[in-house]
């Protein structure tokens, strides 16, 4: 396994803040490409990364019908959100969660999107609301419903994917599902990744994996050999083992979404996830 995902979580993001927090609207702080640097050296940058390699680690081996523990905290989110006594991170977390759905003027969605509303997650974390108790029902109960509804909003509204590769991309809307879902297919006894592009595999494992549900909302959008729509996921179709595609998915998660400009000049910092270098312990 590659340095880069043997990288630990941050601890900062189990850490609940003090009552005396001084919470802050979030701002964007890369202007231009030197400014990537910051971004990179940020305690944000370690805190989001080291949110999402947890929740890999969490969902391993797991189907989305998987019975997983949810915390109190977790079962009250849908009504209170969050507590009174945290009410003053109400309007820094809410900034990350209004920057999820795409954008109102030019109706377009991409992972930079998607990455705000996983900021979003790991600001509940940090708060105390979700819990690393959480980390299997925060992918399979929360994010799988927010994709659920980011799909229906495509299909709506024919939204554009923003900043897309087209055929050289991965994905034209998302990416985390498809590392999450390919930890989800790690050691599986019988789907391999030359599976994903088998229609009858897609079509009876869908609702358990939320790799092959991708695969599936893929087809139902483009027409066409998915070979050529699709190039990139076919290539790693090609790929031996989930376990190998999960690593190679992190790396180019990093590369290609989280170390390109396009996409973090639009990320937004304030007390949760901010700018300011890691701090070592």
């Amino acid at each position: 396994m590659a340095e880069g995902e043997r990288q630990s979580p941050s601890d900062s993001s189990e850490d609940i803040p003090p009552a005396t927090q001084n919470f802050i609207i979030p701002k964007k702080e890369i202007h231009t490409v030197p400014d990537m640097g910051k971004w990179k050296r940020s305690q944000a940058y370690a805190d989001y990364i080291g949110f999402i390699l947890t929740l890999n680690e969490g969902v391993k081996g797991k189907k989305l019908t998987f019975e997983y523990k949810v915390s109190e905290e977790a079962e009250n989110l849908v009504a209170t959100v969050v507590p009174t006594h945290l009410a003053a991170a109400v309007p820094e977390v809410a900034v990350y969660l209004k920057e999820s759905v795409g954008n109102s003027t030019r109706i377009d969605y991409g992972t930079g999107h998607e990455a705000a509303f996983a900021a979003f997650l790991c600001c509940l974390c940090k708060i105390g609301v979700l819990r690393v108790d959480d980390q299997i029902a925060i992918v399979f109960k929360v994010f799988n419903r927010y994709l659920e509804v980011m799909r229906k909003l495509q299909k709506t509204y024919r939204m554009e994917p923003a900043g897309s590769q087209g055929v050289w991309g991965l994905d034209d809307f998302q990416f985390l599902p498809f590392i999450w879902g390919s930890s989800q297919l790690i050691d599986h006894p019988y789907l391999e990744p030359r599976h994903f592009v088998d229609e009858k595999a897609v079509n009876e494992n869908h609702k358990d994996y939320m790799f092959l549900e991708c695969i599936l909302f893929i087809t139902e959008m483009k027409t066409g050999p998915f070979a050529e729509h699709s190039n990139q996921l076919w290539n790693i179709s090609a790929v031996p083992s989930w376990s190998k595609v999960n690593q190679g998915l992190i790396r180019m998660y990093k590369a290609e979404c989280l170390e390109k400009f396009p996409v973090i000049q639009h990320f937004k910092f304030g007390s949760l996830l901010p700018i300011h270098p890691v701090t070592s312990c």
